[in-house]
């Protein structure tokens, strides 16, 4: 059976949008994982640690039959390929691959959680999320992404994130 996948990338370090783009073509040449749609690309203000430049963000949906620890593991050996190092927590990167959503599954195990616990919090995730399927329900608590994103825009006010 296959999940359907929403998975975020950034990167804030080097050539930000061929990191992103080459981070996408790894994650299409995995085995039984195909890229269905593609959000727009945003630069964003780093979330966390302000002390660095800004991210380029993007949300893909993907379609795998993976388990999702498998698709965790496949996603952090690219992000080792790429050169990511994990020495400061919310740190530059070359990139950064997240498991937004993984189907209507609820994950709470130490190497991941699903639906991802600081999702709801950032722009970055949430307008690109928006774009690609307005209609989306969190699958932990059954809120819309619309109320998630007007409760956010209202504190935000849009800072900080522009499509590029």
């Amino acid at each position: 059976m296959k999940n359907i996948v929403y998975i975020g990338l950034g990167s804030n370090m080097g050539d930000k949008k061929g990191q992103l783009k080459q981070a996408r073509k790894m994650i299409e040449d995995i085995t039984d994982v195909e890229i269905i749609q593609a959000s727009s690309l945003y630069l964003t203000s780093p979330w966390g640690n302000l002390d660095q430049e800004d991210f380029i963000n993007q949300v893909i949906k993907i379609s795998t039959g993976l388990p999702a620890r498998d698709l965790l593991n496949r996603l952090q050996e690219i992000e080792i390929k790429m050169g990511r190092q994990r020495n400061v927590r919310w740190g530059p990167r070359t990139i950064d691959l997240d498991i937004l959503l993984y189907g209507d599954e609820i994950i709470d195990s130490p190497e991941l959680r699903v639906p991802h616990p600081h999702m709801r919090e950032r722009l970055f995730v949430l307008i690109p999320l928006q774009e690609m399927n307005p209609d989306l329900v969190f699958p932990d608590d059954g809120i819309n992404l619309r109320e998630v994103l007007v409760s956010v825009l209202d504190r935000e006010e849009n800072r900080g994130i522009r499509k590029i």
